[in-house]
């Protein structure tokens, strides 16, 4: 019996599962894939596979030497591309094909039609989009942070580089983030620390020499120091020079 072409949102939905899932963990054992495999009706080792195809269109993923695998199909690349100029609307788009395919009443469907005319599209956008961003970027760096290593996801905080107010295209590009502890996450905003072209920690000169053994031991010490990579969404080159000359501190 030949087997069906994947349809658009049967992609959506492994787009969506490629973005909150680390690249070690495509396999057909994974009981996501298997639950989702499920609802989309095709098998889990189809689903792995279609994940690892995805792959081979991340730059990313082929930074690091590897490449996924090489038949990505039309639809794949097309669905890429469409990402990639809208974030805002592709990630509205896995959302509500995730939705339909799970049966789940979201909050805005559950209101009542007066409701509705009252809400803001904005706002649902804004809810789905900060879940999208923060399982997105923290999953790439395996929910690490990726100055230090803390691996607790209750203290890890996926970090805009370009401020959220800043740029409303790049707001959900998983390329604009950082996954950093609750305290480098706020240095990280203030502009104590930032990134530099090579990916190091880089401390405020303002900040040097501290008499603070805590600021010391908690920031001062990685400065110069690499940081994490991820597996995928490797932090934009422009958003980091952004962040450097925008938000830096440094001294006049």
């Amino acid at each position: 019996m030949p087997v069906s072409n994947w349809t658009r949102e049967q992609c959506l939905i492994a787009f969506s599962l490629y973005w909150r899932l680390p690249f070690g963990r495509f396999h057909a054992n994974n009981p996501e894939i298997i639950k989702y495999a499920a609802l989309i009706q095709r098998t889990p080792s189809a689903l792995a596979m279609k994940l690892s195809n995805i792959a081979s269109l991340d730059p990313a993923i082929l930074m690091t030497g590897r490449s996924g695998l090489k038949a990505a199909s039309k639809m794949d690349k097309a669905l890429w591309q469409e990402m990639q100029q809208d974030w805002p609307t592709f990630v509205l788009a896995m959302a509500q094909a995730e939705a339909r395919f799970t049966g789940f009443q979201s909050e805005q469907n559950q209101q009542t039609e007066e409701d509705k005319i009252t809400t803001k599209l904005s706002e649902v956008q804004q809810r789905v989009g900060q879940s999208f961003f923060r399982n997105a970027v923290l999953s790439a760096y395996d929910y690490r942070c990726c100055i230090t290593g803390l691996a607790n996801p209750r203290l890890l905080v996926a970090s805009h580089i370009v401020p959220w107010r800043s740029d409303e295209q790049n707001r959900l590009n998983p390329s604009n983030g950082l996954a950093l502890s609750a305290l480098h996450d706020k240095a990280f905003d203030l502009g104590l620390i930032t990134i530099s072209e090579d990916y190091r920690v880089i401390v405020s000169t303002k900040y040097k020499p501290t008499t603070d053994p805590f600021f010391d031991e908690t920031i001062l010490r990685f400065d110069g120091k690499p940081i994490l990579l991820p597996e995928k969404f490797l932090p934009a080159p422009e958003f980091l020079t952004f962040h450097r000359e925008q938000i830096f501190e440094k001294l006049v």
